[in-house]
């Protein structure tokens, strides 16, 4: 092969490499911010037996979790807690309580995998609520929410995050209920129901947090005085961003933030990785997720530094979460210890601090609301 013809296949070869890299890191960084896809953070199990109140599974260390989660796949979702201690079972599988079967059937050989999302449907048909259907009058249009109405003045507006919906706070709803506090629990863009985003993409709380805005609006037009965020993983960056931004902050009384976002590099990357791509294409990821979100690079480090702490938060984060660095939220808990509490959840996976211990869970946030009532 002549030199001049060599170097012009070793060129083109090289231009398309490139470009199939660009390639990749583009499909991974629109995966990382899928709205609706499902986390990647934990394995498909096999069910191998089922009983009035027990389900065998794979054995894993997601399925040895403690705790209370939702099993969900194939059409089905079910409601499963503790490992059964007592039960026999082969060396590679595992005995889960079986609270109940929401949804489908749990078939031998059905693949299903945890989720923090443990109920469905909406507040009456999960716990025998009242609520109301309202929608909140966001700037994309109407954006869907169940109010949960109660006695109190200060209200509860919860964001869901990544990879559920706002089914996943109704797993508090009893018990804010029970201290007479109003939820608002809101959809936002992206969601089932709700306007999509003009590009069609999640921007980890950067753009969305505007819909909690107009949510924290809708419940001081109803009658709230002071309103406590709670959000949940890329939730808990949106009300990072609205007590720094609303023009209604001064009506936002705390934040409860549940493995929160607070470095969406590091998020970006470790959902891209979930996902498969490999490591030497993680910083185009990382790049891609950027340019196609509009991230801006200092926008939520400076809505989430230590400095711009400016009410009582609570944060519930677990050093196993794999999605959302742990260490950001120790960070924010040592700078501030005035303002901000730190609850240390072990052997939690992302978002689901509550499946993991519900009673220490909502005792922290009945020491840390009961101030705010």
């Amino acid at each position: 092969m002549r030199p001049r013809t060599a170097a012009a296949l070793a060129a083109t070869t090289v231009l398309g490499a490139g470009t199939a890299a660009v390639a990749a890191g583009r499909y991974a960084g629109d995966a990382a911010l899928s709205p609706s896809r499902p986390l990647p953070s934990d394995p498909r199990l096999t069910v191998h037996a089922t009983t009035a109140d027990t389900v065998t599974l794979t054995r894993s260390l997601a399925s040895l979790r403690p705790g209370t989660y939702g099993l969900t796949g194939g059409g089905v979702h079910a409601v499963i807690g503790d490992v059964a201690e007592d039960a026999d079972c082969p060396p590679d599988s595992v005995v889960r309580r079986l609270v109940r079967v929401e949804r489908g059937g749990l078939r031998r050989g059905a693949k299903v995998r945890f989720t923090p999302q443990v109920h469905t449907g909406n507040p009456g048909e999960a716990h025998g609520l009242e609520y109301e259907d309202v929608e909140v009058p966001g700037e994309l249009g109407p954006l869907p929410a169940w109010l949960v109405p109660g006695t109190r003045s200060t209200w509860v507006v919860t964001a869901h995050g990544l990879g559920t919906t706002r089914e996943h706070p109704m797993v508090v709803m009893p018990f804010l209920s029970r201290l007479g506090v109003p939820v608002l629990d809101l959809s936002y863009r992206g969601d089932p129901g709700a306007p999509r985003d003009p590009d069609g993409t999640g921007h980890l709380g950067d753009t969305e947090w505007r819909d909690l805005d107009a949510a924290v609006r809708f419940a001081v037009h109803r009658g709230a005085e002071r309103v406590v965020l709670h959000g949940w993983s890329t939730g808990g960056s949106m009300a990072v961003h609205t007590v720094a931004n609303s023009a209604l902050r001064d009506r936002i009384s705390g934040l409860v933030l549940d493995s929160p976002v607070l470095d969406w590099h590091s998020t970006v990357r470790a959902l891209a990785a979930a996902h498969g791509t490999p490591r030497a294409l993680l910083p185009l990821a990382v790049r891609a997720a950027e340019g196609r979100a509009g991230l801006g690079a200092e926008s939520l480090a400076e809505a989430s530094a230590p400095s711009r702490v400016s009410v009582p938060t609570l944060i519930l984060h677990g050093p196993d979460d794999r999605l959302a660095p742990w260490d950001r939220s120790q960070l924010l808990a040592e700078r501030r210890p005035e303002l901000v509490t730190l609850h240390a959840v072990p052997e939690a996976p992302h978002a689901a601090m509550w499946n993991a211990g519900p009673a220490g869970y909502e005792e922290a946030l009945r020491r840390f609301l009961t101030a705010l009532l």
